[in-house]
């Protein structure tokens, strides 16, 4: 008989739910037939949960907590779920929204995108639209106001240090017309020196670098190990295994060195916005 094959628990945020799950339940000496007994659902159901392949509805979950004594951890799972999808956040984004808030540092690569800390309405908006085209204006307005609360955080008692690395293409890419461009550049470079934060850009001349895929984010807390998350169109990987961490976190510092330097960054940055008030953006 082949070895079970134990969920990634770093893998995505069902994974490491499914991962706990299974703790839990073998922790309490019960199998799946047993903890399954008593709900609406069946053994194939809750062995998908374990490996992160189904999220747990909120019925499930509070059979769960009752059984195993879990004192309501997957019923209130499933609450900040429900209400990250009120808030107009993506399920998966969620832990990600939550950790931000309480991160002594962020740190971003964004190849493609302008990271959601240092968007515009104008440019969530755009981009929220181009990525669902069939929504209706409510749900786009309630993500874009989504986007621009996490923003808050810079206003808090203690925001977290930020340090973001854009490729060139984001502020030669006219995303929005000449003047909403103009706007979300001066909007991100009166942010990066008001909050005095840092911000690099890797110039359309580079050569090849690490992180030439899809767009990263590194936090850092007081009392918690720190993680890593990455996200595609649909989806998001929130990662805290240390040595994988640890990996990533030398392929951004290497990225930090092909980068253009802070000062020469924001330079850039408002010439660029010059050039598109002036209508004339740089091919």
């Amino acid at each position: 008989m082949p070895s079970r094959k134990d969920p990634d628990a770093s893998a995505n945020v069902p994974s490491f739910y499914g991962a706990e799950l299974r703790y839990q339940r073998e922790l309490a000496g019960l199998t799946l037939e047993q903890l399954a007994e008593g709900s609406f659902r069946g053994v194939p159901f809750l062995s998908q949960i374990e490996r992160g392949e189904r999220r747990m509805p909120m019925d499930l979950a509070r059979h769960v907590d009752e059984k195993l004594g879990t004192d309501g951890f997957f019923e209130r799972r499933c609450e900040d779920a429900r209400r990250a999808k009120q808030s107009g956040h993506a399920e998966y984004f969620a832990d990600v929204a939550e950790m931000e808030r309480h991160a002594e540092s962020v740190e971003e690569w964004a190849p493609m995108l302008v990271p959601g800390l240092l968007q515009t309405a104008a440019y969530a908006r755009a981009i929220v639209r181009a990525a669902m085209p069939r929504a209706s204006d409510e749900e786009v307005e309630k993500k874009v106001s989504a986007r621009m609360a996490r923003a808050e955080l810079f206003g808090s008692e203690n925001p977290p240090r930020f340090w973001a690395i854009l490729d060139e293409s984001l502020i030669r890419r006219p995303a929005l017309t000449n003047e909403r461009m103009a706007e979300l550049l001066e909007h991100i470079a009166e942010l990066v020196r008001t909050t005095r934060s840092i911000l690099q850009i890797v110039p359309e001349t580079a050569a090849a670098h690490p992180f030439m895929m899809g767009m990263t984010k590194f936090m850092t807390f007081a009392d918690a190990p720190p993680v890593m998350y990455a996200e595609s169109l649909h989806s998001g990987q929130l990662i805290d295994y240390p040595a994988l961490v640890k990996q990533y976190r030398e392929s951004y510092d290497l990225l930090r060195a092909a980068a253009l330097s802070p000062e020469a960054s924001l330079t850039m940055i408002e010439a660029a916005a010059e050039d598109y008030r002036n209508g004339k953006p740089r091919d």
